[in-house]
């Protein structure tokens, strides 16, 4: 495996200046290809079409492709060794198993086979076996088993008003590659002026290898499409849908002055979270979903707390999630000033909410046990400042102290990168360390600081999905530090989804990983067991929120085990939708066209369709 604590002078990585658009050489014909490109015709002259060209059919890229908005990187020594190794393992496989090489990469053993070639020549990071690419039933054995209990801690979907907005395609479009709709290039590769590149040479290499050629319609995030991807698409056991202050969101650009603003720009508000919860709960007939309030904190007297406490009383939220980095919080009485920031710490903006929520607590937790998690997004912010109030991890600890009743999970692991971690990669290669640990930012301080306080929890939502395919290392140190300074305890699951489709893919990469021995001898890192991965994917969730662990039962014909405490949801559960909750999501025209995707896509695989794994874009020419 090579060394990591280093600067990096060599490798498969080829960090190529994004150019502005240049002045083209003559013109290309209206409407071609070549016309959409910013590349001249000379630099044109030295690629061609990734999809006419004769490259191998991978199910991970081995090569880069280039969607026209900067110069590709010729294949890499390292890239054609994995491409070498993915042809000679699928040639055989395909031959014993009686099927084209082709289909064989279409399906898991063309997976297994990728990562035993990146394992092979880049270092081992996934647990994956030979015996996995020639039989199915070794794949199916080294997968997540399926009495695993996972809880979902952090899930999305978007109300019908606000579907289709150019942030939430954005965030399919990283998680998709360069096949999105409406997306040439990744809108959060980093950093600026630069196409950074993952840990095997790609600049978009999609995340999910589901969703790769996939379609984006507009309702793509409602809550159609969410129960699929979650309960029918993925061993999602129980999951917690999350929203946002309305900041984030708001067409004026300006933060709101109260309440109703800040409700008008919201992807989903805490009535709607709370209506998708009860639903799916009443026709599950068990507790399959739970849903977040929404804080907004305020000085004693301003309209925010009254708006705590009226979700404490009517809502019902089984926890809490709010932003640092938002304007959500009052900080005067002032009913025209806007909404501010906010830390932790400040003991007149926070500490008023926090004393409300905990005093509500010693009430209801018997009913909610976990109404006294607040869980805060922290990171995904780059750049300065280094203020908690976009994040920074200073202010937790005196939080976590003044109020132990209360449990502190930060979202994201307050990584500092915004869905791209090249610069993480680039913090550990330089050999800065903090305390003898690669020094990432803002994830290895905010270990530290938040070790010795057991009511602080580090949760992983975005930041496993932005790294475990692309940045392995990455995932790597984030995971052992986490382990190192919070405990196997203290880790929680989140997929983020439904922004990066089910989260089954997650799942299943999350299973399969493993903290090289090199990095644990070196950095003091324990071990990523299986127990321990059964209590980040869902036993330590479970003890937060009061909920006894166990998988999903059958509930197929003939089943003769006993019932468990979850239950699988009707097949017909989209036809018992009540217009009420149609209304609630504001459906368009409050009725539901059906999930006509799902439908399709369902036609395409009984029809024997199979990914192609054919990529669009421009390669380097090929000697």
């Amino acid at each position: 495996m090579r060394d990591t604590s280093q600067p990096k002078t060599s490798g498969p990585f080829c960090h190529t200046q994004k150019k502005s658009q240049p002045e083209k050489s003559g013109s290309f014909p209206p409407d071609s290809r070549e016309d959409d490109a910013w590349l001249s015709k000379e630099q044109m002259a030295t690629c061609e079409r990734a999809d006419e060209a004769d490259i191998f059919p991978s199910p991970i890229p081995t090569q880069m492709v280039s969607n026209g908005e900067y110069m590709p990187c010729p294949q890499t020594e390292d890239q054609k060794r994995v491409e070498a190794r993915i042809k000679q393992l699928a040639d055989a496989a395909s031959k014993k198993l009686g099927i084209s090489r082709r289909e064989f990469l279409a399906g898991a053993g063309g997976i297994a086979a990728s990562f035993v070639a990146m394992n092979e020549v880049f270092g081992r990071f996934f647990k994956v076996s030979l015996e996995e690419v020639f039989e199915p039933a070794a794949a199916a054995e080294s997968a997540a088993p399926k009495d695993l209990f996972v809880f979902d801690d952090q899930t999305h979907l978007v109300r019908g008003s606000k579907n289709g907005g150019a942030l939430v395609g954005a965030l399919r479009a990283i998680a998709q590659g360069p096949t999105t709709p409406g997306f040439k290039s990744n809108p959060f590769n980093a950093p600026p002026n630069v196409v950074g590149l993952d840990e095997f040479g790609g600049a978009w290499t999609p995340w999910n290898p589901a969703l790769i050629d996939q379609p984006l319609p507009q309702d793509v995030f409602d809550v159609l499409h969410y129960v699929k991807s979650f309960f029918f698409d993925s061993q999602v056991t129980v999951a917690v849908l999350s929203n946002a202050p309305g900041s984030i969101f708001s067409a004026t650009g300006l933060p709101p002055v109260n309440i109703t603003q800040s409700e008008a720009g919201e992807i989903l508000t805490a009535a709607q979270t709370v209506g998708v919860r009860n639903f799916v709960n009443q026709i599950a007939g068990s507790t399959r979903m739970m849903a977040h309030g929404i804080l907004q904190p305020g000085v004693r007297g301003s309209p925010n707390l009254d708006f705590i406490r009226f979700q404490n009383d009517e809502l019902k939220p089984d926890s809490w999630k709010g932003y640092n980095i938002t304007n959500s919080a009052k900080a005067d009485l002032d009913p025209n000033s806007f909404m501010k920031m906010w830390r932790h710490d400040d003991e007149l903006v926070a500490y008023p909410m926090f004393e409300i929520i905990n005093n509500n607590y010693k009430l209801v937790k018997k009913q909610r046990p976990g109404a006294n998690c607040i869980c805060v997004h922290k990171g995904l912010a780059p750049g300065p400042p280094l203020i908690p109030e976009r994040g920074y991890p200073t202010d937790l600890p005196k939080a976590a102290r003044d109020w132990p009743g209360l449990n502190f999970i930060t979202y994201h692991s307050c990584i500092q990168p915004a869905f791209w971690d090249y610069q993480s990669l680039e913090e550990i290669e330089s050999g800065k360390t903090r305390e003898g640990v690669p020094d990432i930012s803002w994830t290895t301080l905010y270990a530290q600081l938040v070790g010795p306080h057991p009511n602080c929890y580090a949760e992983l939502g975005t930041t496993l999905a932005s790294s475990i395919i692309t940045f392995p290392t990455v995932t790597a140190h984030i995971l052992g530090q986490l382990l190192k300074y919070l405990g196997e305890n203290r880790i929680v699951f989140g997929s983020d989804s439904i922004w990066y489709g089910s989260p089954q893919w997650q799942i299943e990469a999350l299973w399969r990983f493993e903290i090289p021995e090199e990095f644990r001898d070196r950095y003091g890192y324990p071990e990523l067991t299986h127990a321990a991965k059964r209590k980040i994917l869902g036993l330590n969730s479970a003890r937060l929120y009061g909920l006894v662990p166990g998988a999903v039962q059958s509930g197929g014909e003939g089943d003769e085990r006993e019932p468990g405490v979850y239950h699988p949801l009707p097949e017909d559960w989209e036809s018992l939708i009540p217009d009420s909750l149609k209304m609630l999501l504001e459906f368009p025209g409050f009725a539901s066209a059906g999930d006509n995707f799902s439908k399709a896509r369902r036609e395409y695989l009984a029809t024997g369709g199979q990914p192609s794994n054919l990529r669009f874009g421009w390669i380097s020419r090929r000697a």
